[in-house]
């Protein structure tokens, strides 16, 4: 494994200075021995495998599960090195092979069918609220927070990107609006509260469309409507139509 992981590292370094230890214990360096040294070593022979096979994915896996161990530098270091070189080249021999069964295959994984459709958000956001509430603001936006000025926080963002949101679509209240991928319905609340707009949001997230009906309950000043429902069987028709990171 040591004579692939060392050519492998050959073709990927050029630049900087990288230290290797194997999980046999060899050692080698690559690149052109400039700037500070990074080293990393090995734990066990299934992660220089896995990294051989799919870089890509693997160095973040393997980072984190600490079978790649940083011994000099920082884990920035190792990263920064790897980003100031060309990036990830094609992996060898059986690397290539999976390369091209996956391209051949992509179609048919992509196919995003209403079930898997249903699978793939149920797994993801059917999980306990307790959950997001580590790490989303107070009204549980999930994604594209806008920061209008450094060191602002994570809740003025997300007011932020609704505000922005809100002037862009130039919404008010002769407006029928329908928010795809919804979430816990902090948006179509905001639209309905502040531009009397009538939402409809929909989601395939049961836990989501709970959160967001209870929200909905306490009362808006226009309509609000959240429903469990896939985007592609929506047959209604809509002056504006929004959706964030979906």
């Amino acid at each position: 494994m040591g004579i692939f992981l060392r050519r492998f590292f050959d073709r990927v370094i050029t630049k900087g200075h990288l230290a290797i230890e194997t999980a046999s214990g060899e050692t080698f360096t690559v690149g052109d021995c400039s700037g500070d040294q990074v080293a990393i070593q090995f734990v066990d022979r299934a992660a220089e495998r896995n990294l051989l096979l799919d870089p890509a994915l693997a160095i973040g896996d393997l980072l984190m599960d600490a079978r790649i161990v940083v011994q000099s530098g920082s884990i920035y270091d190792f990263l920064a090195l790897i980003g100031m070189n060309v990036g990830w080249q094609k992996p060898p021999g059986l690397g290539r092979a999976r390369d091209r069964l996956r391209t051949t295959l992509k179609p048919l994984h992509q196919l995003n069918t209403l079930r898997r459709a249903e699978r793939n958000v149920a797994h993801h956001y059917d999980l306990s609220g307790a959950l997001y509430d580590l790490f989303l603001d107070r009204d549980r936006q999930y994604s594209c927070a806008y920061f209008e000025q450094p060191g602002q926080l994570l809740d003025d963002a997300q007011l932020a990107k609704k505000r922005h949101i809100a002037a862009k679509l130039a919404v008010d209240a002769n407006n029928r609006v329908l928010d795809i991928g919804c979430g816990w319905g902090g948006l179509g609340l905001y639209l309905a509260e502040i531009c009397g707009a009538d939402v409809t949001g929909i989601t395939l997230s049961e836990e989501q469309l709970a959160v967001a009906r209870r929200r909905a309950a306490s009362g808006a000043s226009g309509k609000v409507d959240f429903r469990l429902q896939d985007y592609r069987s929506v047959a209604e028709t809509f002056d504006r139509i929004v959706s964030v990171g979906m």
